[in-house]
């Protein structure tokens, strides 16, 4: 593996541990499903530019996949 993939992946196993300390210790936090959802966003990102190589993919694809994940979290976030 690449020191770029590496990095990545560790970089998922502390986004994860943070979530689910969110999820479990900090539950009475008021904004803590906001919280959650904007670290599953950073991971689903880093996950699509890295192990799916959107990075070397076309223009329309990396602004796609960007717009999308911001419409999705402004509609998640209106509802909480």
């Amino acid at each position: 593996m690449r020191k770029n993939d590496i990095i990545t992946l560790g970089l998922l196993i502390v986004l994860t541990t943070i979530t689910a300390l969110f999820a479990t210790v900090w539950h009475s936090v008021k904004y803590v499903a906001m919280i959650i959802l904007v670290l599953s966003e950073i991971k689903f990102m880093l996950v699509a530019f890295q192990f799916m190589e959107l990075k070397k993919a076309h223009v329309f694809w990396k602004i796609l996949v960007v717009t999308y994940l911001i419409i999705f979290l402004i509609l998640m976030l209106v509802m909480i």
